[in-house]
């Protein structure tokens, strides 16, 4: 798998943010190198049917869209989710190749580094959290990365369960 460096260039707040997030994202691409389209599909989990490789790496993909389109900037949202399926994005990754989702992951992520280091850390979001609070950057940048490093051990195990494959 493609090593990934978790040092940041610099030792300022940002630099850390965004090289811890850039790590995660990293991370979960790595996770999913040289997994075959029908093993992306697989759900392994009895109690998780939706859990793919190409469900994760979807839902990450629209969990950002979600904090940066959605929250930060205060964009409607498009995302494929609903009420009465909450875990759509999930459910229809297996429609589309995982090479399609991976570089749409990468493609985005790299739209959200450049949009994220236009703005000071301290900048609230235009949306709001299901409390009624406005966040700053900063707690999204956090949030990003907690629920990225989240995934990639759902994808860590998967990948086990599809070929054995460990590590990062």
């Amino acid at each position: 798998m493609t090593k990934i460096d978790d040092t940041p260039p610099a030792w300022d707040e940002r630099t850390q943010l965004s090289t811890f997030l850039d790590y995660t994202r990293g991370t979960a691409l790595a996770k999913c190198e040289g997994v075959s389209p029908e093993n992306a599909r697989k759900a392994l989990l009895p109690g998780s049917p939706l859990m793919t490789m190409s469900g994760v790496i979807n839902h990450l993909r629209w969990v950002e869209y979600y904090w940066f389109q959605v929250i930060f900037l205060g964009e409607e949202d498009l995302a494929p989710m609903t009420d009465e399926d909450p875990d759509r994005e999930m459910r229809i990754a297996v429609d589309f190749p995982l090479t399609q989702l991976l570089d749409e992951y990468a493609e985005q992520s790299a739209r959200y580094r450049e949009l994220a280091a236009g703005y000071d850390l301290d900048t609230k979001a235009r949306g709001t959290i299901r409390n009624g609070l406005h966040v700053d950057l900063r707690w999204i940048l956090h949030h990003l990365i907690e629920e990225t490093a989240r995934h990639n051990g759902h994808l860590d195990i998967l990948r086990e369960l599809l070929d054995g494959t460990t590590g990062r």
